[in-house]
């Protein structure tokens, strides 16, 4: 099972993870990150190197819901595979519960050029 990128991760979309990313199958949003279930190997060297924590085995349970949104916008947001700093107010959104309903934005980021 495939890698999912989580709530935490809304509103402060460090990039760390996708650096050491050896299959590029990270895709970026304006305040989220997606990993792409079908390119994803499992290798799990992601998982460690998020400051929020929000990278969690697709395998873990109770993560349907984010299997679902990354499978969907990593199929229509860009792809990035290089690290950029975090969103300007990362650190005071780190941690902040339910953030999806509040505060995801579905349009697509920048990606890598």
């Amino acid at each position: 099972m495939a890698y999912v990128v989580t709530d935490n991760c809304i509103m402060c979309k460090y990039t760390d993870c996708v650096e050491v990313c050896p299959v590029d199958c990270f895709y970026e949003g304006r305040n989220f990150l997606a990993i792409n279930p079908n390119e994803c190997i499992d290798c799990g060297v992601c998982e460690p190197e998020c400051p929020a924590g929000a990278i969690k085995s697709g395998a873990e349970p109770n993560l349907e819901e984010w299997v679902e949104i990354n499978s969907k916008y990593s199929r229509i947001w860009p792809n990035i595979t290089r690290r950029r700093l975090p969103l300007p107010k990362a650190d005071e959104f780190n941690g902040i519960q339910s953030k999806y309903k509040s505060y995801f934005d579905a349009r697509p980021g920048e990606g890598s050029k």
